[in-house]
């Protein structure tokens, strides 16, 4: 059902925890199904430094939360910005159709981050969207 890559996150998630001078903390999720990712970043010169998170949910939730630190983790913001659940699930070597909502959750945790540290900034930016559980 799932690939080695997902079991491996899963069993041995990077970057677990949280980032007490972070400067940049985005959380998403739905009760509703139980995913509840919260983002933390340290972010210089416009570089994500060092990015953590915490998620409540599923084994599929907890790979993607890591995969998706690991392919920002000393990125520019646009950089992060620019990924997609699509990249996190071939990084991941896929997932089963009624798990895709975990990597939507991912890319939707670095965006949070994110506007909360452009808002930070002075930057007008968006509302974060609500996320919706699909399974």
């Amino acid at each position: 059902m799932y690939s080695e890559k997902v079991m491996e996150h899963f069993a041995n998630p990077r970057n677990v925890g949280e980032i007490p001078d972070a400067n940049a903390v985005g959380q998403v999720g739905n009760a509703k199904c139980g995913d509840i990712m919260k983002m933390y970043m340290k972010i210089e010169d416009n570089v994500i430094k060092d990015v953590k998170f915490k998620t409540f949910g599923c084994g599929a939730a907890i790979a993607t939360s890591s995969m998706a630190t690991e392919m920002v983790k000393g990125k520019t913001v646009d950089e992060a910005l620019k990924l997609t659940n699509k990249a996190v699930m071939e990084a991941l070597d896929g997932l089963p159709k009624e798990k895709i909502h975990c990597s939507v959750l991912a890319e939707e945790a670095i965006q949070s981050a994110i506007n909360d540290y452009r808002r930070r900034n002075g930057e007008d930016v968006p509302e974060d969207k609500e996320y919706t559980c699909e399974h």
